[in-house]
């Protein structure tokens, strides 16, 4: 009697971790499947309900030529078009009346000025990098660089392709 209790038990104990296995299986099917899709190709078609106005689609045509729309992202103060040309990623920001406002595109840290790159390694070596841009709009070419600790997140931007200066800090939770 006491080896059939002792069965039950077992078996009890192994449905219970085929369960757990099946729930475990399951669970990460979905969240692959989830992210099969937050990675699939981007649309072409308007990413909000507002429409891209004509304006912005004729000064991006004439701005970039030979560029592949990826998507358009409207919101109530600019239009952001996410496109590709010559290998390259980049982002325009347009006003409602089609003018560029701005070009931005993620860089490496060994694509910095060398005095900037060499600045940030003096100067914040126990950061790392979470994020780093470059913008080009009225005339001017600058970089925002966004740099964690454990307990710490700081944005910076440069100051004349020269130093940099503190654009945010924000302290972590």
């Amino acid at each position: 009697m006491h080896k059939q209790i002792k069965n039950t038990q077992k078996f009890k104990n192994m449905n219970t971790m085929n369960t757990f296995k099946k729930t475990i299986l399951v669970s990460s099917l979905l969240l692959t499947l989830g992210f099969s899709y937050s990675f699939a190709a981007p649309t072409t078609a308007p990413a909000s309900k507002d429409e891209v106005t004509g304006e912005v689609k004729a000064s991006f045509k004439k701005e970039f030529k030979n560029a592949e729309v990826i998507n358009w992202d409207v919101s109530s103060k600019f239009t952001k078009v996410t496109f590709r040309m010559n290998d390259m990623v980049l982002f325009a920001f347009f006003s409602d009346n089609g003018q560029l406002l701005a070009v931005t595109r993620n860089i490496r840290s060994n694509q910095l000025p060398m005095n900037l790159m060499m600045s940030l390694k003096k100067n914040y070596s126990d950061y790392w990098i979470t994020d780093l841009f470059e913008i080009n709009g009225d005339d001017q070419n600058c970089y925002y660089v966004t740099l964690e600790t454990a307990d710490t997140k700081l944005v910076m931007r440069s100051i004349d392709n020269e130093k940099w200066e503190i654009y945010e800090n924000i302290a972590k939770k």
